[in-house]
């Protein structure tokens, strides 16, 4: 679930969310070799729409690019944006 801190924009009825957005992960299974358990806490987002903002932000889109990173701040990896929308509302 991806909250944001954005409150005026809307797509489809949803609140934007924004390039400034950091969002827990819950779940990630990811291990190093060893095995070493090493999760993925958090997603940092960069590459945000150049044309579409809220309060001078870019808002997401789908070639936005998510860093995962565990709890010790490296790296994991990338996450993908699965579904977005076509129309953005500001209200």
């Amino acid at each position: 679930m991806l909250t944001t801190a954005d409150t005026k924009m809307k797509v489809e009825n949803s609140l934007a969310l924004l390039e400034t957005d950091v969002h827990s992960v819950v779940g990630c299974p990811f291990t190093l070799p060893g095995p070493k358990p090493s999760p993925c806490v958090r997603i940092e987002w960069t590459a945000g729409a150049f044309m579409c903002k809220c309060d001078d932000t870019k808002v997401l889109i789908r070639s936005s690019v998510g860093k995962c990173f565990s709890a010790e701040g490296l790296m994991q990896g990338l996450a993908m944006i699965a579904q977005t929308q076509m129309k953005a509302r500001a209200t």
